[in-house]
């Protein structure tokens, strides 16, 4: 049914321990990268959902979490309402026949020694049994065809490397249908592919979630392409959850002053230039996350941060619709020591 909740992250969290040196081997403190704390988000059936943000902010770990290629730290991943935790062998197998992971670069997610037929082959028999004969080339000319590279037998006996950029992705993106998933966790899948081809790419996966009825996680640090692609976005910063909501109303009318930010570094040759948010830079880098500061991550770099923000993480302050923001700025009991507390709207 096309709604429905297929995975649902709760609270996920992933810390990775570094390793200590020198004097930090006497201390009895562990330290760790805090790459996602307390994620949540559903993603359902013929749905896109975008989790956006800058390099380093935990989008790539949300996606290699869901499909368990990390172990959490904390919290549960929930499939079809169970929640699931698999680490290898026949459980795993069965967890990737419904969730499938969609790379960024896909000449390096493609073995180059192979061809096209064995890539697809391999994943055609792991899913669905010893498959040969004329149901096996039913089942290869059926993946590429879905994926437009027709004819088929042109790019069968082909290696990788003898494929465009954007036919390498769609041959990776016909693997994963292989398996026949129910979800597909697409880890910035067009930024590898030259800015001609990237709109295609995304067409065909939004063509692919309304006729198989898929449930999508795009991660992109193009919030640009979530407008035009998803239909939910999420905002991440230093490893959190900040802003998200429908994707319309998240880059028209963004609540949180990184969301601003981000919105403003995305061209837009038809953007206003009256009225913009006056949030145009912030001042210093994103926060270490061995070390990350106390209240809220972006403090140290926004212009409205009070001293609750430096000293209390925000909880998601409701906005209009299912829009939220994770900032101080829409806590009506302190509005009054912040310069402004409604959301700002960034173009037509």
């Amino acid at each position: 049914m096309t709604g429905e909740v297929v995975l649902a992250a709760r609270g996920v969290t992933k810390h990775f321990p570094v390793s200590r040196k020198g004097r930090q081997v006497l201390t009895r403190q562990p330290r760790a990268v805090h790459a996602v704390d307390d994620v949540s988000f559903d993603l359902r059936r013929g749905h896109v959902t975008a989790l956006v943000g800058e390099s380093g902010s935990g989008k790539s770990t949300v996606a290699r979490l869901l499909a368990q290629l990390y172990p959490l730290t904390s919290g549960e991943i929930v499939l079809n309402d169970v929640p699931t935790k698999v680490k290898r062998g026949k459980s795993f197998r069965a967890y990737c026949k419904q969730v499938q992971m969609i790379f960024q670069d896909p000449f390096a997610s493609l073995n180059p020694v192979h061809t096209i037929r064995y890539h697809l082959t391999r994943a055609l028999r792991v899913h669905n049994g010893r498959v040969k004969g004329e149901e096996l080339e039913k089942g290869l000319t059926s993946l590429l065809e879905r994926v437009n590279l027709t004819p088929p037998e042109r790019f069968l006996d082909k290696y990788p490397h003898e494929l465009s950029g954007g036919q390498r992705q769609r041959v990776a993106i016909a693997r994963a249908l292989g398996a026949d998933p129910t979800v597909l966790l697409a880890d910035e899948p067009v930024s590898m592919l030259d800015v001609s081809i990237r709109l295609g790419v995304l067409n065909l996966l939004r063509d692919l979630k309304e006729r198989l009825h898929l449930a999508i996680l795009y991660i992109t640090h193009d919030i640009a392409s979530a407008r035009y692609f998803a239909d939910t976005t999420m905002v991440m910063y230093a490893g959190q959850v900040i802003e998200g909501g429908d994707s319309e109303t998240v880059t028209q009318e963004p609540a949180h002053p990184y969301t601003q930010l981000l919105i403003r570094s995305a061209p837009d040759p038809e953007r206003a230039h009256d009225g913009v948010p006056t949030v145009t830079t912030a001042p210093g880098e994103p926060p270490s996350l061995i070390s990350p500061p106390p209240g809220c991550r972006f403090a140290p770099r926004c212009p409205y941060a009070a001293e609750k923000c430096r000293t209390e993480t925000p909880p998601k302050f409701d906005l209009v619709g299912d829009h939220y923001a994770a900032c101080w700025l829409y806590d009506s009991e302190t509005s009054d020591e912040h310069p402004r507390r409604e959301p700002v709207e960034v173009g037509a």
